[in-house]
């Protein structure tokens, strides 16, 4: 989703070039910079080690199923138990037959375990294979892994048995590559290409895939920290504009109008899902209700923020913080939770946040600047002092908390599905915020506003939508379980737990040394807020059709992008969660059977058979794009590891700076959701947004809603006079009912 604005920046910044920084690995060498990986990676590997794909209730069924035989008679062991009792000493605390039985249940269970571990690996070794083919992937493979994986297995159950992001063949990625530019036209330096592309294949190119080869076999995933650190955590632009997108409300008016009793349900569910992530108890997600899906990622979803750098940033963690973090018109408060407040108990302490006066603003604008100079600051904040307190009680929080004031209301009320431009309001603010009421930094930001209305702001680097999908979803569900009393109360629990303390706030202490970069970052704020445009549109599908798929707003989306420039790059994020630690590949949009579908819309005299024909031939390709990046069979994210190993190594290779410099002219991602869906039928989530990824690009972001409407999220930049997301959205509209009843309808003879 919104990765496709520091994947931007990283392809134009390539070398020192742009808003990229350099970041701590360039000139190192590859083999040092590994190590360091290796190092990095030992504690995630013990914890592999831990997932045992049986589970204990396999273990507590072994016991009670073996005991139960002995009692009536039976030796299922075939004499072992007796042999295991007969070696044992008898000063042993528990009586020899006793302990005999655990033994041997210990040792059926852990051998259960390896054989399901290596089986799964076998099985799992075609996931790329059987995920990338054409249709639906083999019936029998699919049913192997269901029957291994279990019926309700943990959320790490299988963490140790999924297999590593396959590293694709070198002259297969640059074919494609040069084809996905050669579809653009001549011009732009792309004439050269095909030339650049065999000079890259007979130099550099061969000598940094072996260096991902031997990356691929000593680290979980041969992207690993290529990725975190020199494209995320190494770009510069401020987060609201680059690396955070938000997740939208449920459509419609809110369950309470009460803003202190909204957010005490949904802390109630967010600690909720930490408590289950941390137990282990969550169950796994499946993909296609049978695949196992990498949890790595769940990990860093509470008390993590991104630090601030001169040169890189990076991922700190948290401790359990018993408390979390809360702001109110700039002014922090630190809200205990103990081991878990009811919700009526923590809606009287958000009432007395709301009712707290004084303080000011604090240092929360800074977290909307350019990194390097939010470093200088926070090194002076943190060098003691209240603004140090202050510091350590956000970054331990598992997430923050803002109240916001209403962002206006809607001009039509709350309808669902909305009209067109209902929702702009809120989905801006809740991108960009007001700056000192936020805190970019954070995974996790809920906003709450004073309507009762909610949503979240996510900071990227650390994981991709498919979890936070999955967490919104979850406390969305939540607070509709836990409900409401009539007047809007919370309707949970006491109003009041003693041994809890009230709410805490804490002062902002800013050395006058500061200020000056404070009035810079708000300044850079403002002047985002006043160009970005975000708006919300609603598709409608006429009675008599179906409510389209997604492979065909896919290509309604490049159609319209098409219509509107010509033959340019799209980008889509497809997540990669079915490989080792699987972050998002890209799929390439605009290839050759879409612009001729293009063409043969544009043209009067082309018969509705041509069309549809054309129309069906754009469909398989999008699926195709889709499938492989799925599989791990993608383009980019293998272009991009072998650019950061050619920056480590100092190389320049001419291909890869003009394959990953060429803009995206529209980025573009499904809203995450849950799988399977955790909300009853009908209710949808309203969507999510992140900003465009340059300047003359839009970021567009659709969800399904009521009654077979999609919502479209639309961004762009207003100084741009290239781009207007009204004119944009009405553009995607207009596609989508052609092409809509064009696949519906009949054909013309």
């Amino acid at each position: 989703m919104a990765e496709a604005a520091p994947v931007a920046a990283f392809g134009a910044s390539l070398w020192g070039r742009g808003s990229l920084a350099m970041g701590q690995d360039v000139g190192q060498g590859p083999l040092r910079c590994l190590g360091r990986e290796l190092l990095g990676s030992v504690g995630r590997r013990l914890r592999r080690l831990r997932a045992h794909p049986a589970g204990l209730r396999t273990w507590l069924f072994l016991g009670g199923a073996l005991g139960l035989c002995e009692a009536v008679g039976l030796d299922p062991s075939m004499g072992l138990v007796a042999a295991i009792a007969g070696g044992l000493p008898h000063s042993s605390p528990l009586p020899g037959a006793a302990l005999a039985l655990l033994l041997f249940t210990s040792g059926l269970w852990l051998l259960l375990g390896l054989i399901l571990r290596l089986g799964l690996r076998l099985l799992l070794g075609g996931t790329g294979t059987a995920v990338g083919r054409a249709g639906d992937p083999p019936r029998l493979w699919m049913a192997l892994v269901r029957m291994f994986v279990g019926r309700r297995p943990r959320l790490r159950s299988c963490q140790g048995v999924l297999p590593p992001l396959p590293l694709p063949p070198l002259p297969h990625t640059v074919h494609r590559a040069v084809s996905s530019l050669q579809a653009l036209g001549p011009g732009g330096g792309r004439d050269q290409v095909p030339a650049l592309a065999q000079s890259f294949l007979g130099g550099p190119g061969p000598q940094l895939q072996r260096w991902l080869r031997l990356r691929q076999w000593a680290l979980p995933s041969y992207l690993g920290d290529l990725w975190d650190e020199q494209v995320h955590l190494g770009g510069r632009d401020p987060l609201p504009a680059s690396g955070n997108y938000y997740l939208m409300d449920l459509p419609g008016p809110p369950p309470t109008p009460l803003q202190a009793a909204r957010a005490a349900n949904a802390v109630c569910a967010l600690l909720s899902f930490r408590s289950r992530v941390s137990s282990g108890t969550l169950p796994a997600v499946l993909f296609r209700g049978s695949l196992p899906t990498c949890s790595a990622q769940y990990e860093r979803l509470f008390n993590t923020t991104r630090v601030p750098g001169e040169t890189c940033d990076r991922l700190q963690r948290g401790g359990g913080a018993g408390h979390v973090a809360a702001l109110r018109g700039g002014r922090l408060f630190l809200v205990p939770v103990g081991r878990g407040l009811a919700p009526r108990a923590l809606q009287r302490r958000f009432e007395r946040v709301l009712r707290a006066s004084g303080g000011g603003a604090g240092a929360g604008v800074m977290t909307s600047a350019r990194r390097s100079a939010w470093a200088q600051v926070r090194a002076v904040l943190q060098s003691g002092g209240p603004s140090s307190a202050a510091l350590r009680a956000l970054e331990e929080a598992p997430f923050v908390v803002a109240l916001d004031p209403p962002p206006g209301p809607p001009p039509n009320g709350h309808r669902d599905p909305p009209s067109d431009g209902d929702l702009d309001a809120e989905a801006k603010e809740l991108l960009l915020g007001p700056c000192y009421n936020r805190w970019f930094d954070k995974s996790l930001t809920l906003i709450v506003f004073s309507t009762g209305r909610m949503g979240l702001n996510v900071e990227h680097s650390w994981g991709d939508p498919p979890v936070v999908g999955h967490l919104w979803e979850y406390t969305l569900a939540t607070d509709l379980e836990l409900g409401y009393e009539a007047n809007g109360d919370c309707r949970e629990g006491p109003e009041e737990e003693p041994g809890v303390p009230p709410p805490q706030h804490l002062q902002w202490n800013i050395p006058d040394e500061c200020l000056p970069a404070l009035g810079v970052a708000l300044d850079t704020w403002q002047a985002l807020e006043a160009d970005l445009q975000v708006h919300v549109a609603t598709f409608v599908p006429p009675p008599e059709l179906p409510p389209p798929p997604d492979g065909l707003v896919q290509v309604a989306l490049q159609l319209a992008v098409v219509r509107e420039r010509g033959a340019c790059l799209t980008y889509e994020a497809v997540p990669t969660w079915l490989f080792l630690e699987g972050r998002a590949e890209a799929a390439r949009g605009c290839g050759r059977p879409l612009l001729e579908l293009a063409a043969a819309m544009e043209q009067t005299n082309a018969s509705r058979s041509l069309r549809r024909r054309l129309l069906q031939g754009a469909l398989r390709d999008v699926l195709a794009r889709m499938r492989a990046a799925a599989a791990g069979a993608g383009l980019d994210r293998h272009l991009h590891a072998l650019a950061a190993v050619a920056r480590q190594m100092r190389l320049h290779p001419p291909l890869l700076e003009e394959v990953l410099s060429q803009p995206w002219a529209l980025a573009y991602s499904p809203a995450p959701r849950a799988e399977p869906p955790l909300l009853p039928r009908p209710l949808c989530p309203g969507g999510a947004g992140f900003a465009p990824p340059h300047p003359d690009a839009y970021g567009v972001s659709y969800a399904q809603g009521r009654g077979g409407s999609i919502l479209f999220h639309v961004s762009c930049r207003a100084s741009s006079p290239i781009t207007d997301a009204r004119r944009f959205a009405a553009q995607i509209k207009a596609a989508l009912g052609e092409l809509g009843e064009l696949l519906g309808g009949g054909t013309e003879e």
